[in-house]
């Protein structure tokens, strides 16, 4: 094994330590991104070479894996009761305008944590980039306002529980009404009709590790990350309201501890120098070998 070898080994580690400093920084960049989730490094030992007596010299470091942390960011109260935020482990379920509906399966729709939304012009419950939020049985929440039928037009959302029922106000200004199916009107809001109405879906993922990250504080499923395959259902689409729970008025933040962050830019940053100076130490000692032959 040659001494230029080392000059090798040493540039595994600046580009594995530059590339997790890019973590780091976008870590830091999204400290204020409402339902972002972090992300760490892992980094793993290259294939060793045999040296002969049973010994082996390591090649250097690779990245295993940049792995996303889906620990519970925490709250921020809002003024806005569409603003929601989901205490426990599940995702809203999104999807584009364009989409067909309803969306066939679980898998199919996009994923967030984010749940800044609102109504817009067309009645529907969206998302700051106008993707759709789903119900129980994928199709886009969206309400009706025929502008004759007063006890059952769509005013305002007034409260969403935490199981995703959602209740609105009728222009009238006094009848409350439960959002039923898309593009439906609403009915009284009754305990009867609670029990059956659709209601704002959440989705699981077994490995949201395994998610891939879209864009937009959105995520869709791959292969390993578990998401169901199966249709939308009010059964297995809605809050449970114990260990899963919609919260309105509120956002989750950035899960993103800054001062965490600033010790592993420290701690990668002092890598960063010595694996640098791996490789100047090398340099010299092959001009050492150089002036051999003088």
């Amino acid at each position: 094994m040659s001494v230029t070898s080392a000059l090798f080994t040493g540039v595994t580690g600046l580009i594995q330590n530059g590339e997790a400093m890019n973590v780091i920084g976008n870590n830091i960049s999204n400290v204020n991104t409402v339902g972002f989730k972090g992300a760490r490094t892992l980094f793993s030992d290259m294939l060793s070479q045999n040296v002969g007596g049973g010994s082996q010299i390591g090649k250097g470091v690779q990245m295993q894996v940049v792995q996303n942390m889906f620990s519970q960011g925490s709250t921020q109260t809002s003024e806005n009761v569409t603003d929601l935020s989901i205490q426990g482990n599940s995702f809203f379920a999104l999807a584009p305008p364009t989409a067909t509906f309803p969306i066939g399966t679980q898998n199919s729709a996009f994923l967030s944590r984010a749940g800044a939304f609102q109504v817009d012009n067309n009645l529907t419950l969206v998302n700051p980039d106008g993707y759709q939020v789903l119900d129980t049985q994928g199709n886009p929440i969206k309400f009706v306002n025929s502008g004759t039928a007063p006890t059952t037009d769509f005013g305002k959302i007034i409260s969403v529980d935490n199981s995703g029922l959602i209740t609105y106000l009728a222009t009238d200004g006094i009848t409350q009404n439960y959002y039923n199916t898309s593009g439906a009107v609403g009915v009284p809001a009754t305990v009867a009709n609670a029990a059956t109405v659709q209601r704002l879906a959440l989705v699981t993922a077994s490995d949201p590790t395994a998610l891939t990250k879209m864009g937009g504080s959105l995520y869709q499923a791959s292969t390993d990350a578990g998401v169901p395959t199966t249709a939308f259902s009010l059964a297995s689409n809605k809050a449970n309201g114990v260990s899963e729970k919609i919260l309105s008025n509120s956002l989750e933040q950035s899960n993103v501890d800054m001062a965490s962050e600033f010790v592993k830019m420290i701690i990668t940053q002092r890598a960063y120098s010595a694996n640098s100076k791996t490789i100047t130490t090398t340099d010299q000692m092959t001009q050492e070998v150089l002036q051999l032959i003088r």
